[in-house]
C-alpha cells in the first residue's frame, strides 16, 4: 500500500487547532510539505515546530482570516509553486434554529465555506492537472446525511459544499484528481465544547449532562479524537486512495443513522 507523500505539497486550512492541526501533523508524517493557513500568526508559527521534518520536508504558513474573502484572494495570489493536496477546513457557523437565522448569517457562511473553497481550488487545480495528481478534501459535517437539530445555517451550507464537491469530483476525476468529503462526528475539539456549552445554557443543565447524552448516541460510546479524523483525511490524500472519489465519509463512531 502506497502511503508516501514525499515531495507532495499540501495546503491545510484552519490548521492551528482541532482537526486542521491534526491533519497537518498527519500529512507531514507521511512526507508532505505543509503550507498552514489560519488567522493567528503566533499559533501558526508555533505549529511549524510540531510538523515532521525527518526526510527534509519544508513547511511554511500564510496568515489570513477566512471571514474576509478579499484578503483570502490576495493571500492565495501570493502563493508560489504548485500544490497537490488541499484540505478545506473552516469553523462552522453559530448554532440556532434556521427560522431565527439572520440573512447575513447565510451569506457570511456561504462566503467562508463555499466561496473560499472555490478560490483555493482555482489556485491549485492547474498544478494538480499538470502533475496528474490531486487530492481535495473538504472537512464538513455528518449533517449532509442527516441534519443536526439546532444547526440550521450549518446544515444548509455544509450540504451546499457537499454538492459543490461532488460536481468537482466529476469534472476533475479524469485528471488524476479526487475530491472527497470527510464528515466528523462528535470530536473532542473547541467546536464541540462550544456546542455543549450552548446546549447546557439553553436547557439549564450541566455541561456534563449534555455531554453524557451526546456520547450515549454514539455506538462507540465516546467522542472521537481529532487525530482519528485526521487519519482518514491523510489516507484519502495518498496514492493508495486513488480510486476513492466523490464520496462523503463519516468518521463518527457509527452515530450517523444512514448509509
Amino acid at each position: 500500500m502506497n502511503l508516501d507523500l514525499k515531495n507532495k505539497n499540501a495546503i491545510v486550512c484552519g490548521s492551528t487547532q482541532g482537526i486542521g492541526e491534526a491533519s497537518a501533523i498527519a500529512l507531514a508524517k507521511l512526507g508532505a510539505n505543509i503550507t498552514l493557513m489560519a488567522r493567528n500568526e503566533s499559533k501558526l508559527s508555533d505549529m511549524l515546530s510540531k510538523l515532521d521534518k525527518s526526510i527534509g520536508q519544508k513547511h511554511s504558513f500564510v496568515c489570513v482570516d477566512f471571514s474576509n474573502t478579499d484578503k483570502l484572494k490576495i493571500a492565495v495570489a501570493s502563493l508560489q509553486g504548485s500544490y497537490n493536496i488541499l484540505i478545506n477546513n473552516t469553523g462552522g457557523p453559530a448554532g440556532g434554529p434556521i427560522v431565527d437565522a439572520d440573512i447575513n448569517a447565510f451569506e457570511n457562511a456561504f462566503k467562508m465555506h463555499l466561496i473560499n473553497n472555490q478560490i483555493l481550488v482555482q489556485k491549485v487545480v492547474e498544478g494538480m492537472k499538470k502533475d496528474c495528481f490531486g487530492r481535495i478534501i473538504n472537512i464538513i459535517s455528518t449533517s449532509v446525511k442527516a441534519p443536526i437539530p439546532g444547526l440550521g445555517v450549518s446544515n444548509t451550507i455544509r450540504a451546499a459544499v457537499a454538492n459543490w464537491a461532488k460536481t468537482l469530483s466529476i469534472e476533475l476525476g479524469s485528471h488524476g484528481i479526487t475530491v472527497n468529503n470527510v464528515l466528523p462526528g462528535f470530536t473532542n475539539t473547541n467546536r464541540l465544547k462550544s456546542i455543549i456549552a450552548n446546549k447546557a445554557a439553553k436547557q439549564g443543565k450541566k455541561e456534563q449532562e449534555i455531554a453524557a447524552v451526546m456520547r450515549a448516541s454514539v455506538p462507540a460510546n465516546r467522542f472521537g479524537e481529532a487525530s482519528e479524523v485526521a487519519n482518514a483525511i491523510a489516507f484519502l490524500c495518498t496514492p493508495a486512495a486513488s480510486y476513492i472519489n466523490g464520496v462523503n465519509i463519516p468518521v463518527d463512531g457509527g452515530r450517523t443513522q444512514s448509509l
